[in-house]
């Protein structure tokens, strides 16, 4: 995690109340230190506050003597163009680009709304990036033919000699018939299971 003395005292304000006003874990409030020390660093570039040759050494730039004037001045396409920045020198898809929007918006939110330090917020249209919508991978055929003959297998484990093929196979059955989680077939009790009428009752997640 960037060291608290690295930051400027309006950020390290910002992580502490994202973390005991708000409650956020310990991973959010490192993804939103790295996230706006990162955005101001580049702030730094583009506003030409710092002299150096090039994107390439933004990450070394030091933000301790970043104010509150310079944060006031931002606008939106600075925003835009930092998020531009992340996508021309390190490929960064969309998801990652989502995250780093949405720490940026928390960030302003709470120095125009919360504290009133800064007049107007930049962050206030900022759009996330468009998520593609992943295609759900699926076996083929003769994946899960073979998959069902290793799981009727009967094998050993580390408990000892047991044969658990005829439970494994159950479990695999149900995951290629069923479609259901994890956490679905976990939560399947005995009295789940009418064994006369060869039917199962399984409580979804909606």
């Amino acid at each position: 995690m960037i060291p608290r003395e690295a930051n400027p005292e309006f950020l390290n304000d910002f992580l502490d109340y994202s973390s005991t006003i708000l409650n956020k874990s310990k991973n959010t409030i490192k993804e939103y230190n790295y996230d706006i020390a990162h955005f101001l660093k580049f702030i730094k570039y583009h506003y030409n506050m710092v002299n150096i040759e090039s994107e390439e050494f933004i990450k070394q730039i030091e933000i301790t003597d970043m104010t509150i004037e310079t944060i006031s001045k931002i606008t939106l396409q600075d925003i835009h163009a930092f998020l531009g920045y992340l996508k021309n020198s390190y490929a960064s898809k969309p998801a990652t680009l989502a995250r780093k929007t949405a720490s940026i918006r928390m960030f302003f939110k709470y120095l125009c709304n919360k504290m009133k330090r800064i007049p107007n917020n930049p962050a206030q249209d900022l759009e996330s990036p468009k998520l593609g919508r992943r295609l759900p991978k699926y076996l083929t055929l003769d994946e899960s033919k073979k998959l069902l003959e290793v799981s009727a297998s009967p094998k050993a484990v580390s408990h000892g000699n047991h044969d658990n093929s005829v439970r494994d196979l159950a479990i695999v059955t149900l995951f290629l018939n069923c479609g259901m989680r994890l956490s679905e077939l976990t939560g399947i009790n005995l009295n789940n299971i009418d064994f006369e009428n060869n039917k199962m009752t399984v409580i979804r997640k909606r």
